[in-house]
């Protein structure tokens, strides 16, 4: 299974993917520039956090004008897994394969430090090696985590287990209904804004960030020979 880490003028955090697939999970990786980028090479599709094009506008707004973001929308429709995290969700956001939309953190101050989350679903192939309701913890660090969708899309999102993350201490950026992390319909698409990548070492603050990658390699290798 091949990880492609992709990369816009601003993302600051690519090698900490890059470090967490290729050394610590041990699987194929490479970080590929948004303007070179050819997605159909890859199996999974990793977008670091940063300030893509240095949050101009707001985050994400500028990266989904990148040609690289029909490609994206070709990839996610073509069932592989794609993950996002803090400016990378938000530009999942932007380019319209998740919902919802970001403000600025409640305080209207950038805050970072370790976020108490809950899995709210085990059942996907980001968190297969989680179990339901567990608590992890899992850095994170931005000024925009205040993410916000409507009463109509929060009861979807219930209904069909797109709520994959919560938090538990506090929601202090003012999420709605405390959301950390949601899939797309299809379940391929995650975004989420607390920083898994740097959470899979003992050494640098807890290894809860583990299991993600893990599972993504897991079931994106049994699907590939299931249709072998």
């Amino acid at each position: 299974m091949r990880f492609a880490v992709l990369k816009f003028p601003g993302s600051s955090c690519d090698l900490d993917m890059f470090h967490a697939v290729n050394d610590i999970v041990k699987a194929d990786v490479e970080c590929v520039w948004h303007t070179e980028a050819d997605l159909s090479l890859f199996d999974a599709v990793l977008i670091p956090t940063g300030a893509a094009y240095g949050d101009y506008l707001r985050p994400g707004a500028l990266a989904k004008s990148s040609a690289v973001i029909s490609q994206l929308h070709e990839f996610a429709a073509s069932g592989k897994p794609i993950l996002g995290v803090g400016n990378g969700f938000q530009i999942l956001v932007e380019a319209g394969l998740l919902p919802g939309a970001f403000l600025m953190n409640k305080s209207l101050k950038f805050r970072s430090g370790q976020a108490k989350l809950v899995v709210q679903n085990a059942e996907t192939s980001f968190t297969s090696g989680y179990e339901a309701e567990q608590e992890i913890a899992l850095p994170f660090a931005h000024a925009y985590g205040n993410y916000c969708v409507n009463a109509e899309t929060v009861t979807q999102l219930k209904d069909n287990k797109r709520i994959v993350f919560t938090y538990k201490d506090g929601n202090e950026d003012g999420s709605t209904e405390a959301i950390a992390g949601i899939l797309n319909e299809q379940g391929n698409v995650l975004g989420m804004m607390p920083l898994p990548e740097r959470a899979v070492e003992a050494i640098i603050g807890g290894t809860d960030g583990l299991p993600l990658f893990q599972s993504i390699l897991k079931n994106g290798s049994e699907q590939h020979v299931s249709q072998a």
